[in-house]
């Protein structure tokens, strides 16, 4: 009933929530289309926390959630305060639907949300941003750009793991990017930034900012991190979903693992290969490493790119024995799984950061976009899809 009436329940939120606590407003993006993006995240994040409450991914997710938001310097009142904002909205939404029962239902839910989040932001002795200096800015045709940032103190994190990042370019504005380095001595981070059309903040990271300025870091997060053990291992990175795999990788080439590992680097056609040198350099000098580059042929429609990934897939046998590493975005990352789980993957050895997707997209046919396509022909955010929660068909 809420997912039918998805927008007039997300606005009622922040109608709420805003004329209750108007202190609370200065925390959100102050232009109209950051806030009409935060409002997509919203109801995608719950939507993601109250489909998953049973997985054990969630509370993780959720401790992560909570130790990036003290950036916001977000306290208890403000839990207190989205609750009640939030179940006044779903009651709005839900009409006679909305009983006692109902009610103490998601109660206890959000609870169980902001418990999570109060844990993990109670837990780490971290300051709650990083200011970073730009100290190089590499651009690579016109939507893709590598930023290295020197953080004004060490900024801990793991090979795989993502910060979230603000400029005062786009004031109250974050964005989650992975960084696509090992740690290093002395303390830098890369960060692979891929424009996204009407993005305020890409678009200033990939073609306005300079050497120099500085950024804002929130606490790194992400389970996408290496487990060693004594199996054979695939990564599959798509678009700038290659800088985890790529610090990942920068570890691996430091302390060698014992199995064969088989990277896939998927592209919309070559030109998005940014870092093809030095793949071809990690591929010549790791015995223990193959790469296969997915593209689609010359002159081909670049959706070409997924069936190919979809063949390469099906040709590389033994699933069951396999980890499986995804990174892209996450209806990439979503059909990828699948397919490799119908190759015979087990699901718990699939890896990926548990990232709340924006909802299943449809096509001009009304179809759910096929295998792929969303990576490679990305429509505008829209969260709203009820039919999504019916059996797929693939």
């Amino acid at each position: 009933m809420v997912e039918r009436r998805a927008e007039h329940t997300v606005k009622f939120f922040y109608t709420h929530l805003f004329w209750h606590n108007p202190g609370i407003r200065e925390l959100f993006p102050a232009s109209f289309e950051d806030m009409e993006r935060q409002r997509d995240r919203l109801f995608a994040a719950l939507t993601h926390v109250i489909a998953h409450l049973e997985n054990e991914s969630l509370l993780p997710y959720l401790r992560d959630l909570g130790r990036d938001h003290r950036k916001f310097l977000v306290g208890p009142e403000h839990y207190a305060a989205v609750g009640t904002s939030l179940l006044a909205a779903l009651a709005e939404a839900s009409g006679t639907a909305w009983t006692p029962r109902v009610e103490k239902a998601w109660a206890e839910a959000y609870q169980v949300m902001a418990d999570a989040m109060t844990d993990g932001a109670g837990a780490s002795g971290d300051p709650p941003w990083w200011d970073a200096e730009i100290v190089r800015h590499l651009r690579y045709g016109q939507d893709i750009a590598v930023l290295t940032l020197r953080p004004h103190a060490p900024l801990p994190h793991l090979p795989g793991q993502y910060v979230s990042v603000s400029s005062d370019r786009v004031p109250r504005t974050w964005r989650t990017y992975s960084i696509g380095n090992a740690p290093r001595p002395d303390h830098t981070l890369d960060l692979h930034v891929s424009r996204v059309e009407q993005g305020r903040l890409s678009t200033a990271l990939v073609r306005t900012v300079r050497p120099g300025e500085m950024l804002r870091l929130g606490a790194a997060g992400g389970q996408l991190t290496f487990r060693r053990a004594d199996r054979p291992v695939s990564l599959i990175a798509a678009g700038t979903g290659w800088a985890p795999i790529r610090a990942m990788l920068e570890d691996l080439a430091q302390h060698p693992p014992d199995q064969v590992v088989r990277l896939f680097v998927v592209a919309r056609d070559a030109a998005h290969l940014y870092d093809r040198p030095l793949i071809d350099e990690y591929a010549a000098a790791l015995r223990w490493l193959g790469v296969t580059y997915i593209t689609p042929a010359p002159g081909r429609h670049r959706n070409e790119a997924t069936a190919r990934l979809a063949t390469a897939l099906g040709n590389r046998a033994l699933w069951p024995d396999q980890d499986v590493y995804l990174s892209g975005p996450s209806p990439f990352i979503e059909e990828t799984a699948y397919l490799l789980e119908e190759l015979g993957a087990r699901p718990g050895r699939i890896f990926h950061d548990s990232v709340p997707s924006m909802g299943r997209d449809h096509g001009h046919e009304g179809r759910p976009l096929g295998f792929g396509e969303w990576f490679l022909n990305r429509p505008a955010p829209h969260w709203h899809n009820p039919s999504g929660r019916a059996p797929r068909e693939h």
